[in-house]
């Protein structure tokens, strides 16, 4: 009975949470990016592996964060409030994110050991300009999943 009477905002306030705390990671992932991209802007004079070791990490827990808990939530509520054109949006929109997470999977492959960073560092600015347009892409789909699976079930405060 009383799983009844719980209101939407009891019931997926620790999705908000999570969202925030997802968010939160964002940000960290994002000065981190930046401090790779100075390093690298720098003529990699500064030692260039901590940064790539720090951004690949953060990036990794962010994406993770995102297939394997955020993305579940969100559709579970969804599911929830018999949202089904909430759900086939976030199909299409996982399909393409992806995409996205095929190219992360590739970048830590390329600068995972110190020979595979020696390796591949000439390569390195070229990889940044990819990952900025496709993080800056993937930050759009999920913003977007967020608006359609979290935000329009969330009662708005009066």
């Amino acid at each position: 009975m009383l799983e009844k009477c719980e209101t939407a905002q009891e019931r997926w306030g620790g999705v908000h949470q999570l969202v925030d705390h997802w968010l939160i990671q964002r940000r960290s992932l994002l000065v981190s990016f930046k401090a790779l991209n100075d390093a690298c802007d720098a003529n990699m004079e500064t030692p260039i592996k901590p940064y790539i070791d720090e951004f690949s990490q953060l990036l990794m827990d962010y994406v993770s964060s995102g297939h394997f808990t955020v993305y579940l939530q969100l559709a579970k509520e969804a599911e929830a409030f018999g949202d089904t054109q909430a759900l086939a949006l976030a199909s299409r929109l996982l399909e393409r994110l992806d995409m996205s997470t095929e190219l992360v999977l590739a970048f830590d492959e390329d600068y995972d050991t110190p020979a595979s960073c020696e390796r591949n560092l000439n390569r390195l600015p070229a990889w940044i300009e990819r990952l900025t347009k496709g993080l800056s892409e993937r930050f759009e789909l999920e913003d977007e999943l967020i608006a359609r699976l979290h935000d329009t079930h969330t009662p708005s405060a009066e």
